[in-house]
């Protein structure tokens, strides 16, 4: 752990760049503060400002593909144009299963322009978890690239849609006039798009600021996914917040983004800021270490969206002589841990690195405004840190039912207040949305958002990570439910009973998956692992598969039949425990191997790429 601080004196030598920023930070605190929930500001009349000021700039790269803000204003309108004719107009919803490109985002902005709010689904998920997420919404129509049809087609009869033409289909395609060929069932979106006018609309009833742009999923805690509704009032703070306050963009940045767009932190913080200075934002499908400089160099970027383990993955490659032979300046994203944070900015020559905390739902965000080191910034917004019972996220209440404020210095879990100022969105379910909300905290009638999170004050009320508590661990950028996952392998029919956790190792961000089960027909030396893994990437995505397996004939339980989670994650992937096998799911293999003790050595010492 990170014994870093941050004094006064620190502050104070960021102070000229501050001064040098003050217009833009004058202007970002505006947007960021607005309150008036009526406001008529919205993600579509950002697209649309921008258009008219900076028309001819571009506002999304992609490939060889480069539309200008007008262009893409246009594409957006005629989007926006289709779906009222098609009846939808504000407070409806659409659900978006498209991965990274520009399709996306035009999607999402001509949406927004009538009040339509788009769910954008995890394109990793298929099976349960893809058709629950579907019908958490209950959306008029869904949007499938033709990249994701057989994983949609998987569930199709097991969604509730409320349109009588619901299944719009999105050729994958380098031109918006080549439609592709169109499944049976779909209609053609690209193709009925392009009959349309592509001028700015007129709205009798117009989208408000405090209204629904999105539907974020999150794992939350516990449980299948969670669809937390993402007004335009966090474009907006993510506009001023993040573009004009700490990244001060402007029209010749360029964001590279190769963060999934179904994630918070690509479309609202990156993409929110990327708007804020009529810059542009360049699109990569999908994450390659190995392309990312050449990608930089390309776009000529000057800012980059990450996640920590993405610059793991970019500080493990072999140095170059090119290392700095980029234009990138800026970085914005969080989870960049403090072991790597100064060696990543001295090879790259990295000059800001805006980490910040926030969720999905909740109402609370910090920023590392000032650009110091190893820290998620700071907040405005009203916060505690406060004492909890560990290894679980639940507060320790006082003999008087009040909870207590850690020490400066000392981990404690955060919680953000619940004030008109500081709205908490939640989720789509009232229930989710309660268990979220600790009331009478500090004094009766108060409510506080539970984040879950475990942080620390480390001078100037800037705040250090420290840890994700409860049922949910953070796996190759992606925050994975233990319970969700416990839930498809009880649905196997393969495990008597099953744990899931996370555990680390050594040289990676965050904490792997394991599962430790006791078979359900058979052995622990019979058991089919095989079946297993074939069943669990039918079922989860990648990400939330358990890199390790551990199978055994009986897990221990306290005396009030609670698992002994805490014994598991200290055993890890050891072999050392009698009469039980341990498998792992090793990179670019297709299943699950035995693991020794040999296996073990080379995996704590780094020899794997996990």
């Amino acid at each position: 752990m990170s014994q870093d601080t941050i004094s006064v004196r620190d502050i104070a030598r960021q102070l000229p760049g501050v001064v040098r920023r003050a217009p833009a930070i004058a202007k970002g605190l505006y947007y960021y503060s607005l309150k008036n929930d009526q406001k008529d500001l919205t993600l579509g009349t950002l697209i649309e400002h921008n258009a008219e000021k900076y028309g001819s700039r571009p506002a999304v790269l992609y490939d060889n593909r480069r539309l200008t803000y007008t262009e893409f204003n246009a594409w957006a309108n005629r989007i926006a144009h289709y779906l009222r004719a098609g009846g939808l107009g504000r407070g409806d919803s659409i659900a978006i299963f498209l991965e990274n490109r520009p399709e996306l985002l035009a999607m999402v902005a001509g949406a927004a322009k009538i009040g339509v709010a788009c769910a954008m689904l995890n394109t990793s998920q298929k099976g349960k978890v893809l058709a629950h997420s579907i019908n958490l919404i209950t959306p008029q129509m869904i949007v499938v690239g033709e990249e994701l049809v057989d994983a949609f087609e998987g569930v199709r009869d097991e969604v509730a849609l409320g349109h009588d033409h619901p299944y719009l289909f999105m050729p994958d395609t380098d031109s918006l006039h080549d439609f592709g060929q169109t499944p049976e069932g779909y209609i053609n979106l690209a193709e009925q798009v392009s009959h349309y006018r592509g001028d700015n609309l007129t709205v009798k009833d117009r989208p408000r600021l405090g209204d629904t742009a999105v539907y974020i999923y999150t794992s939350g805690t516990t449980g299948l996914p969670k669809a937390a509704p993402g007004s335009h009032r966090k474009f907006i703070k993510a506009y001023g917040g993040f573009g004009l306050m700490t990244l001060n963009m402007g029209p010749q940045d360029v964001l590279y983004c190769t963060l999934p767009l179904y994630h918070a932190t690509a479309l609202l913080v990156c993409w929110g800021s990327v708007l804020s200075g009529g810059s542009a934002i360049a699109v990569r499908r999908k994450f390659s270490a190995s392309a990312f400089w050449s990608d930089i160099r390309r776009y000529g970027a000057t800012t980059f969206g990450y996640v920590g383990e993405l610059c793991r993955y970019l500080l493990n490659q072999p140095a170059s002589p090119d290392d700095r032979n980029h234009t990138l300046t800026k970085m914005i994203g969080n989870g960049l841990r403090s072991s790597i944070w100064k060696p990543f900015k001295e090879r790259f020559g990295i000059e800001t690195v805006a980490e910040l905390y926030a969720s999905s739902e909740g109402n609370i965000g910090f920023s590392n405004f000032f650009n110091m080191e190893n820290t998620v910034g700071f907040s405005t917004a009203p916060y505690a840190l406060v004492k909890y019972h560990e290894g679980t996220r639940d507060p320790i209440r006082n003999a008087k039912g009040r909870m207590e404020k850690v020490k400066s210095g000392e981990p404690g879990l955060l919680l953000g207040e619940i004030t008109a100022k500081w709205s908490f969105e939640g989720y789509t379910q009232k229930e989710a949305t309660e268990k979220s909300i600790l009331r009478d905290v500090f004094k009766k009638g108060d409510a506080w958002f539970n984040t879950g999170d475990v942080l620390k004050e480390i001078g100037c009320r800037h705040l250090q990570f420290v840890d994700r508590m409860g049922d949910t661990f953070r796996w190759k950028g992606e925050n994975v439910s233990t319970t969700e996952v416990e839930n498809i392998i009880d649905e196997s029919g393969l495990a008597e009973e099953a744990i899931v956790y996370g555990v680390e190792i050594p040289g990676t961000n965050g904490k792997a998956g394991m599962v430790t089960l006791v078979p359900q027909d058979s052995s622990v030396e019979s058991f089919d692992i095989d079946r297993l893994f074939r069943y669990l990437q039918d079922n989860l995505p990648p990400y939330a598969i358990p890199v390790f397996v551990r199978v055994t004939s009986a897990i221990e339980k306290t005396g009030t039949f609670k698992y002994k989670k805490v014994d598991l994650k200290k055993a890890g992937y050891s072999v050392d425990r009698p009469g039980e096998r341990v498998y792992a799911w090793l990179p670019r293999e297709k299943g699950y191997t035995l693991v020794d003790e040999a296996l073990v050595k080379r995996i704590d010492g780094g020899e794997i790429p996990f």
